[in-house]
């Protein structure tokens, strides 16, 4: 087995590890029961409006209250009048509006009167109290006129029957919304398996889930699923991991990389070391994270919350100067009825779900799309970002090296260079000889040529030798040549000097002591980074990058991104000065990293995206977490953070246009010219404010956030300027 220094490490840390590696997180179920989506419904909520409710509760006061409003709403007079039906009549139909009015207003209703009262006892009027105060109006009212006090006609038995209908299924809607990412998530934990092939001395034995804990080793058949964070110990196969990351194509799985709970080993059986349980797995933070984004405040939240609070103080408002205007202009009984309007049809729920539901439908959306937003002020300021900032290695690079070039003397090629070295590699064990054997299954004549090395020896600081075909193969760096008194022979020189002068890591191969060639080893860029840098530049976003690497390695990388900024040779403790400086030029950053000297910065910029590989330590700094490592994600937050802001200024302009128009006519200013919106009138506009809302809301849910749909501006000249992964033709 090699030693750490065995090779030249240009681009990690001098372990051939990549940033996170020993981080790396995985997905598996906290102890206890699974929540089902069922389970999520009787989710009792702890914060806001909706305190002590459940969805259940909302959807079943939902359903009862609307079979209980269809006869109500038949039997009304002024709905006969208004649609130009005769009303049926039996005996003791007049009776029935009142007795199922009075049921659905104290049933449907409690939720927004308890609501209600707590507002007016904590003195923050909001959405609650206005809902409270229509549906009390509209209750005492249509008892008036039943019982033929004063002669009014305030029948208004019908639209107290829709008005608590129509709040219950808009409160209905909303929590759903709420719910569905954390849903998803539960769904998602319903897919692992109850039992696991735990490995034993003599076989395997089959226990349960929550038997499991760190250090077992368990086996995953050939479509069977992952049933824990794991790493691979022995093993090689393809696994989906599209319920995490949203991504469909299958990732390849080894011994050393990392696996994730509920994931499916679709080809190959391997063996996987449990490294972690209960609620220590990524899953479980997960969820936590959901639930933190879920009650997290945010400005748009506060601005619904400000709009409820002004809608009730200007429905108070009209309501008392419409009755003390038409008192003063001598007409009593119109006062009464057109305050009671007023109060009543003022209360457009659609105000209270423009901007909460449209939230709600997003962080699911997020969530969906691998795209995990911890704090809702991330998601809102992703519309404004101007420049993005990527963290070089393992972000727009994979941060594992792969062979870039092979120069081979005069009389060797390129194939047997290849050939040869990963003979000589076969057994070892470090990354950058992992790279060489990878780079020699890749090549067509390498793996003709099917060399076989025997006698494997690693030596510390110099590289690794074996016999092959009768002769001993060397290959190693810059210390093996020095230690036997070498050089680089004058053929390779010119190339050589051009691979270390954009930063490469050279490999020298050798047969009895002759330098029969080079290799060049460089962290390689991710084929997706191409894409994503161009669709962030087609939106007018600029991309810069950030890196520790010298400054010719740095420009060679943003040289093929097409990238507008580069800053090179930053020390991990300097990022965040490179963000504050960014930030001084008036610019909004967006910054993307995945280690742990990534996590000043990432929560020193506006929005701290963490990729999903990355450290704990960087999750945490961030206010949003990819669970993939795809950097086209980023555009799913940008496109996700416009979609909601456009719903969001619709939703208002909506129904805060419905309050302008409809309270003023209701109070009876144009009555002088014989325009007077009636009760009936008001109250049908009144539901369809709040159906349109509602329904616009859920046209988020038709945009495609897949990475993939989003960069597919770049995508053509991303796959058309790819470097290969092994070593290219010459």
């Amino acid at each position: 087995m090699n030693t750490p220094d065995t090779h030249p490490d240009p681009h990690g840390d001098g372990l051939g590890r990549h940033p996170g590696d020993s981080e790396t997180h995985g997905q598996a179920m906290p102890h206890g029961p699974v929540h089902s989506a069922v389970d999520e419904e009787h989710t009792v909520h702890t914060h806001g409006e909706h305190a002590g409710h459940s969805t259940a509760m909302f959807k079943n006061r939902f359903w009862l209250c609307l079979a209980l409003a269809v006869p109500v709403v038949v039997l009304s007079p002024m709905v006969g009048h208004l649609l130009g039906y005769h009303v049926p009549g039996f005996p003791g139909s007049a009776w029935l509006p009142p007795v199922l009015g009075t049921v659905i207003f104290g049933y449907g209703g409690l939720p927004f009167l308890r609501g209600g009262l707590t507002e007016l006892r904590s003195r923050q009027p909001g959405m609650m109290l206005l809902i409270a105060m229509a549906i009390s109006v509209a209750f005492v009212a249509s008892w008036v006129t039943t019982l033929g006090i004063g002669g009014f006609e305030l029948d208004f038995w019908w639209e107290l029957a829709l008005l608590v209908v129509i709040m219950l299924l808009g409160h209905w809607m909303e929590m759903r919304a709420l719910g569905a990412a954390s849903s998803a998530l539960d769904a998602l934990a319903a897919l692992l398996p109850d039992e696991a092939e735990k490995v034993v001395a003599d076989g395997t034995v089959t226990v349960r889930i929550g038997e499991l804990s760190a250090g077992d080793v368990v086996l995953v058949r050939s479509g069977a699923r992952v049933p824990a964070d794991g790493v691979v110990l022995d093993g090689t196969a393809e696994f989906d991991e599209s319920m995490i990351t949203g991504e469909s194509r299958t990732v390849s799985r080894s011994p050393g990389d990392t696996v994730v709970a509920g994931t499916v080993a679709t080809d190959s059986t391997v063996r996987v070391r449990v490294e972690a349980v209960g609620a220590d797995t990524a899953l479980a933070g997960i969820q936590r994270m959901v639930a933190d984004a879920q009650e997290s405040s945010s400005r748009a939240q506060a601005l619904a919350d400000r709009a409820a609070a002004l809608l009730f103080w200007f429905a108070l408002a009209a309501g008392i100067l419409t009755a003390v205007a038409w008192t003063l202009l001598g007409s009593p009984d119109d006062a009464v009825v057109r305050t009671v309007t007023v109060l009543v049809i003022a209360c457009p729920h659609a105000l209270g779900l423009a901007i909460p539901l449209v939230i709600a439908i997003s962080t699911e959306r997020a969530a969906r799309a691998g795209v995990l937003i911890k704090d809702r002020l991330a998601l809102e300021r992703m519309r404004t970002i101007d420049v993005v900032l990527f963290d070089k290695t393992g972000t727009l690079t994979e941060g594992a090296h792969a062979v870039t070039g092979a120069a081979p003397v005069p009389g060797t090629s390129e194939g047997e260079l290849l050939a040869l070295a990963a003979a000589a590699e076969a057994d070892s064990e470090h990354p950058v000889g992992r790279a060489i054997v990878t780079a020699a299954a890749h090549d067509a004549a390498a793996r003709r040529l099917d060399l076989r090395g025997t006698d494997f020896r690693a030596a510390t600081g110099r590289g690794v030798s074996a016999t092959v075909e009768g002769a001993r193969i060397t290959v190693g760096g810059p210390n093996l040549l020095r230690e036997l008194r070498l050089e680089t022979p004058a053929a390779l020189g010119p190339t050589v000097h051009e691979w270390t002068a954009r930063g490469a890591g050279v490999l020298h191969v050798l047969r009895d002591g002759q330098v029969l060639g080079a290799l060049a080893l460089e962290d390689t860029v991710r084929a997706e980074s191409r894409a994503a840098v161009a669709a962030l530049q087609d939106r007018g976003v600029k991309v810069a990058m950030i890196t520790g690497d010298a400054r010719q390695v740095a420009d060679a990388v943003g040289a093929e991104l097409g990238i507008d900024e580069v800053f090179a040779e930053v020390l991990p403790q300097d990022k965040d000065s490179k963000v504050v400086e960014l930030q001084d030029r008036g610019m909004t950053v967006a910054m993307v990293g995945d280690g742990v000297n990534d996590a000043p910065a990432l929560a020193r910029a506006e929005v701290g995206i963490a990729i999903g590989a990355g450290t704990d330590v960087a999750m945490e700094s961030a206010g949003v977490v990819l669970a993939g490592n795809d950097p086209r994600s980023v555009l799913s937050m940008i496109d996700l953070s416009r979609a909601s802001y456009t719903k969001m200024i619709q939703n208002l302009v909506w129904a805060a246009g419905y309050n302008v128009v409809a309270v003023p006519l209701a109070a009876g200013v144009l009555a002088p010219a014989g325009i007077v919106l009636s009760p009936a009138v008001g109250a049908v506009l009144m539901s369809v404010s709040t159906i349109v809302v509602a329904l616009n809301a859920q046209l988020l849910r038709r945009l495609d956030l897949s990475p993939a749909h989003l960069a597919a501006t770049g995508a053509e000249s991303g796959r058309a300027e790819a470097r290969p992964p092994a070593v290219p033709a010459r």
